[in-house]
């Protein structure tokens, strides 16, 4: 019917809500084996995440503790989604507009929900300059570039991801198997980790600008 979406508009969405079950369920299976003397695996896992925390904490400081679970959250889900693609008959959620603007918009929010728990009314001035008499085209500038962050995070994501993923079906239907796409396979998971990375780096360096007193 003439106005009506077709489910496969949604397919985003069930790729989105598997990512969330796949993390949730981890989370809940690891949790319950975390002992005071951690084995193999919780080593492995502690590393990651504590590799993680000393990097957002070298860049923010010890304030960054406080929304390092955000950022963590941010990485394992854009990663796992990154990853689910490169299965055959899967599709990453993050090769979506939707799913990459959503991220974008909460990396967004939250960037002055820090800046206003930091500085509170005296937040404004990160957007009027250094010069009175410049504020109103200062703050004209800084809200369109604070604005541009979101273009920014969303199509760089996007348009990484859905590369990969056009590239590996190209391949994967031109040689039906496994063989010949193995080296785009491998640098797909290069792909998916560097960008879930620079995913969370670029929102730790917009967190850290929302902190620091305006000059």
């Amino acid at each position: 019917m003439l106005g009506m979406a077709h489910p496969a508009d949604y397919h985003h969405v069930t790729y989105t809500w598997l990512v969330m079950g796949i993390l949730i369920i981890s989370a809940v299976i690891f949790g319950k084996s975390v002992q005071l003397i951690p084995k193999k695996g919780q080593n492995v896992f502690e590393v990651i995440v504590g590799g993680l925390e000393d990097f957002v904490v070298e860049i923010t400081g010890p304030e960054g503790k406080a929304f390092f679970p955000f950022l963590a959250t941010l990485f394992l889900f854009i990663l796992v989604s990154n990853l689910i693609g490169l299965a055959p008959g899967f599709f990453s959620p993050t090769a979506d507009w939707n799913t990459t603007l959503a991220m974008a918009l909460c990396v967004f929010i939250y960037t002055h929900v820090i800046g206003i728990k930091y500085h509170g009314a005296k937040y404004i001035k990160h957007f009027l300059g250094p010069v009175w008499w410049l504020a109103p085209l200062m703050l004209v500038i800084e809200l369109i570039g604070h604005f541009a962050r979101i273009l920014s995070l969303s199509v760089r994501l996007l348009g990484n991801i859905f590369g990969k993923e056009t590239v590996l079906t190209v391949l994967f239907v031109l040689a039906g198997c496994y063989l010949a796409p193995l080296p785009i396979l491998f640098l797909g998971i290069l792909v998916s980790f560097i960008q879930a990375l620079v995913f969370m780096l670029l929102s730790t360096i917009y967190f850290v600008g929302s902190m620091e007193h305006a000059h």
